[in-house]
């Protein structure tokens, strides 16, 4: 049996005033005004053939918030697990009920659960909001593109290309090309 929404709030969700308390804070405050995107999350997590009755699993609410946390801090499950245990601030964003602290393998279960489908619907949210404040115009994408080292082959040239790139070397290796494969 899975709640879709905590609807009494804790008095324990306090928020630090270091910076990322506050962008959590108004990342919270978004999601309250965006409730229906509850609704596609508790449909992910609903199983064919499973009925309602057992013991009570994430809420809906706190599996879409400590999504949104993984992401937007790039943490692990297990990083994701230990934070949620340990901040007061990711706590109270991820509304966990009272004495809960999911392990990474629930984490992984219930978040992993989110289909693209929803993941999609949450990003056309978002920008519609962004549009509608005129936060962010949304008319371009920066994609991180850093190059790093990595342990990989050199492409190797085509034949034709190693050829001419070995004829403008040297005569013998101009004679080579012709008469053999050169490479």
């Amino acid at each position: 049996m899975r709640q879709e929404r905590i609807t009494q709030a804790s008095l324990f969700d306090i928020f630090a005033t270091h910076e990322i308390g506050r962008e959590l804070k108004q990342i919270s405050q978004w999601l309250d005004q965006h409730r229906p995107l509850l609704r596609l999350i508790s449909n992910d997590l609903r199983r064919d053939g499973v009925r309602e009755t057992g013991r009570r699993g994430l809420p809906a609410e706190a599996v879409l918030r400590c999504a949104l946390l993984k992401q937007y801090r790039q943490l692990s499950y297990e990083e994701l697990a230990f934070h949620l245990e340990d901040s007061a601030s990711f706590r109270a964003f991820a509304r966990l009920p009272m004495g809960w602290t999911p392990k990474k393998a629930v984490l992984q279960q219930t978040i992993s659960a989110i289909t693209a489908a929803s993941w999609e619907a949450i990003n056309q949210t978002v920008v519609r909001s962004a549009r509608q404040t005129k936060l962010e115009p949304a008319a371009m994408v920066r994609i991180d593109s850093t190059v790093v080292k990595a342990l990989m082959h050199e492409p190797r040239l085509p034949f034709h290309v190693r050829c001419a790139r070995n004829l403008g070397q040297s005569r013998q290796a101009t004679a080579h090309c012709y008469g053999t494969r050169c490479g």
